[in-house]
């Protein structure tokens, strides 16, 4: 009989959100994840899978049964010749990045953060940057899912090729991954080259810069012209870092939390610490190169709050001065920097945010100095509005406040991928707060 525990308190990494489940599970194997189910369908509970509890909302929140998949992480097998390797769901991709080099493999593609299990990764609409690269759920080439009912179900573009279109990015809501089979590149490394630039530069010349670099994003700094750029490509360069304890920690970390922490009292300080900031941190050019992995993962020191919205990538410009011109005509609002600005290839997966169209990622955020909460909504609000007007679909799990009329006008897949959901699970076994808003 599998053990759960009562009184376990979930809060995500952010601690913006959090849950107490009725049951907390740590299964070691599929029949484990078994049995949870067949409990949960005679007592009438819900069921929540988490990964490694990183996004920035309560996607993973449930006040019925949650199975945390951390015991279901391995390796399971690695195919050389077609590059492939299949995975447990519950493996963190930081534990995986060092078995694939032990094989000479690497994925082609990584967001941010590393403390991310496989399964959870694909199933929130994960993503990095390089207008030739998808979200991360397009390297999937095949997965298992347990389903409400203990049927699993072998998804691929050959079988169960419907299933698999909607459970590349799950949400939670179609049962249990429990393997997932991701297509890799020979190991590679990269060099990433950063340098200062304009708001109207980049803007002008951006096929220019998608063109000249792999892997590209930018950094806008709010209530400025300044722009961070960050190229990131192939090389054949020895390991090397422009890391520095002091310009890194003492001050873009703790200096800069102390200044924030103060403009939570004067919000008019805002805009001189984006530029300060800027000016002492992004006016050099900076290169490093390294493992590829070692490139795409930077470390979030900073709790925070985040939006992040997919646009069609050709509305980027209009999107970025229209909420440039919003902060400019409303100076009580303020916005921490940066806007991260990223850009990923269309894919044909039900619920992606790239579903049929190349996109522009624009990630807005504000930090919570010492975990205080900074007035936000306008910000937020003025944010939204703009995404939904250039047909913006905001990231899976980060916050935002659709509900099921506005993605049923966002995706054009939505009623195909409600209708595999509720076969699968007619109960609504798998839902939650979050997804009711969604599906209901």
């Amino acid at each position: 009989q599998v053990h759960g525990y009562k009184g376990v308190k979930f809060q995500n990494w952010a601690r913006t959100y959090g849950c107490c489940p009725e049951m907390y599970y740590q299964p070691t194997s599929v029949e484990e994840v078994r049995e949870v189910l067949a409990l949960a369908r005679q007592q009438n509970k819900r069921v929540k899978v988490v990964g490694g509890g990183h996004s920035p909302s309560d996607i993973a929140c449930t006040d019925g049964f949650m199975i945390h998949m951390g015991k279901m992480n391995r390796l399971l097998q690695v195919d050389t010749e077609k590059k492939q390797v299949t995975v447990e769901a519950g493996i963190l991709l930081a534990d995986l990045h060092p078995q694939l080099g032990e094989h000479g493999l690497a994925l082609s593609n990584l967001g941010a953060v590393s403390d991310v299990t496989a399964g959870g990764v694909i199933g929130s609409g994960t993503h990095n940057t390089g207008i030739k690269h998808g979200i991360l759920a397009t390297q999937v080439v095949a997965l298992t899912l347990l389903t409400a009912d203990g049927t699993i179900l072998e998804c691929s573009e050959s079988s169960n090729a419907e299933v698999f279109q909607a459970a590349r990015v799950h949400l939670g809501c179609l049962g249990v991954i429990l393997t997932v089979t991701l297509q890799c590149v020979p190991q590679f490394h990269l060099q990433e080259i950063t340098f200062p630039s304009t708001l109207d530069e980049v803007l002008d010349n951006l096929d220019s810069h998608l063109k000249k670099s792999e892997y590209f994003r930018f950094l806008w700094f709010p209530h400025s012209e300044n722009v961070s750029v960050i190229y990131q490509d192939h090389t054949n360069k020895p390991p090397s870092s422009s890391a520095n304890w002091f310009w890194d920690y003492a001050i873009g970390f703790y200096l800069l939390e102390f200044l924030l922490w103060i403009s939570s009292f004067l919000p008019g300080l805002v805009g001189w610490i984006n530029r300060f900031f800027f000016w002492l941190l992004f006016t050099r050019k900076r290169e490093s190169s390294n493992l590829s992995h070692e490139i795409f993962t930077y470390e979030c020191r900073f709790k925070q709050h985040v939006q992040d919205w997919a646009i069609p990538r050709e509305k980027t410009k209009e999107a970025l001065l229209e909420l440039k011109a919003v902060l400019e005509t409303h100076p009580k609002m303020v916005a921490h920097f940066p806007v991260e600005v990223r850009f990923t290839r269309g894919d044909d997966i039900l619920l992606s945010p790239c579903f049929q169209r190349d996109s522009c990622y624009m990630n807005i955020i504000m930090y919570r100095p010492y975990g205080k909460d900074v007035p936000r909504l306008d910000y937020w609000l003025a944010y939204e509005t703009i995404m939904k007007k250039v047909g913006g679909r905001p990231h899976w799990a980060k916050a935002h406040n659709c509900t099921r009329k506005d993605f049923e006008k966002m995706y054009p897949a939505f009623s195909k991928f409600c209708a595999i959901r509720e076969k699968l699970d007619p109960t609504g076994m798998f839902l939650n707060a979050y997804l009711e808003k969604v599906f209901y």
